[in-house]
């Protein structure tokens, strides 16, 4: 249980809070605008206290860089001060972090960072239903859950719908969530097998002209898969479950003809596929069957002037029952820091050089209308 202290309006220029051995901390508290309020925050569990602000405050001041605000520790209290909408986000988060410690949450440094960009998105968000969903418990020990308020809707999107299609950038957990729920069907038998597909895109040399038999082929555009599937099953058995048959990984091209009865199927990469491949697609599935559909419209490898199938089913599927379209966006990444920021500076660079080919395209040319006589 923690206590919430008093309100107050703060002097920027008052040193009431610096702390002599940290600098940094004693900068920020002098920056601080005018109209600055400070709460203290008491923790009543040590132990858990100390879970939530990490080793040497390391949670806290990671806080301070999302949000903006500062932070002060003080025995098992903690003070923040600065505008009243930071200092409700704080509040907040440090409370539902306390809470998710008590229950015995690890919590690690990316943890708090996505618990507060989560909450900074969305102020009335429940950390403990997202924290808490674990998914499937990977090779390694490690609990696979969402990473945010898409990764949660996405979940239980696949949860509640046959057909669901994942599209945003890289690195926002797209194919991996959809890993881990096929994975989980199948321990759970739920399903009877696993089916996983990726377009075969030629890159710029033709498959025909590479060495090798054709599954050696093929196998550098599925190696994520594999990747993916031996990050959450051993590699016994996963390597098992690939001899018999349980789990398959082909490119797309080879679904034709097929009917996958009881299948957990992935379509991955799907913007480079054509209509006529996505139509393939979606039309091998059976009964008690579900298929997930990823890819990144930016992305598209496709010969200049083939129409993506996951654009055009986006335009033609939308609205169907039992089909469900996720979002994703820059802010979802879960990435190292910088691929977030390496996708926003590529999309400004792409709308800007729209906007550059629409000015020098000019308005449509004036049609004149025959005269009626």
């Amino acid at each position: 249980m923690l206590r919430i202290g008093t309100l107050r309006e703060v002097d920027p220029h008052s040193r009431e809070f610096s702390n002599p051995d940290h600098k940094e901390k004693e900068l920020n508290q002098q920056a601080l605008p005018a109209g600055s309020f400070s709460e203290k925050i008491v923790f009543d569990d040590p132990l858990t206290f100390q879970s939530v602000i990490g080793p040497q405050s390391n949670h806290l001041k990671l806080i301070e860089r999302e949000v903006g605000a500062s932070l002060h520790v003080r025995g098992n209290e903690v003070t923040v001060i600065g505008a009243t909408d930071a200092l409700a986000l704080v509040r907040s988060l440090l409370d539902q972090l306390y809470t998710l410690a008590r229950r015995g949450t690890p919590l690690g440094s990316e943890d708090v960072v996505r618990a507060t960009r989560i909450l900074r998105a969305d102020s009335t968000a429940e950390l403990k239903g997202i924290f808490s969903d674990t998914l499937l418990v990977a090779s390694r020990h490690r609990p696979i859950t969402p990473k945010g308020l898409a990764q949660k809707r996405y979940v239980e999107a696949i949860r509640e719908h046959d057909i669901v299609f994942g599209i945003g950038p890289a690195g926002t957990g797209k194919t991996y969530l959809a890993m881990a729920m096929a994975v989980r069907a199948l321990l759970d038998k739920r399903v009877k097998r696993i089916v996983l597909a990726r377009p075969a895109v030629e890159a710029g040399e033709k498959l025909g002209f590479l060495p090798g038999s054709m599954q050696e082929k093929v196998n550098p555009y599925l190696r994520p898969l594999y990747d993916a599937l031996h990050d959450m099953m051993e590699f016994e058995r996963a390597d098992q479950l690939l001899d018999k048959g349980v789990i398959e990984v082909a490119p797309l091209a080879f679904m034709r003809g097929r009917t996958l009865n009881d299948a957990f199927v992935i379509l991955d990469e799907a913007q480079n596929s054509t209509t006529e491949q996505m139509k393939m697609f979606l039309t091998r599935l059976g009964f008690g069957s579900k298929a997930v559909i990823t890819g990144d419209v930016t992305q598209i490898d496709l010969p200049t002037g083939a129409r993506s199938g996951l654009l055009e089913a986006r335009d033609i599927l939308a609205g169907i029952e039992g089909i469900r379209f996720c979002a994703f966006t820059d802010i979802d990444v879960v990435r190292h820091p910088l691929v977030q920021e390496v996708i926003r500076a590529y999309e400004m660079r792409a709308a800007e050089r729209r906007r550059v080919e629409a000015k020098a395209s000019g308005p449509p040319p004036a049609v004149n209308e025959p005269e009626v006589k």
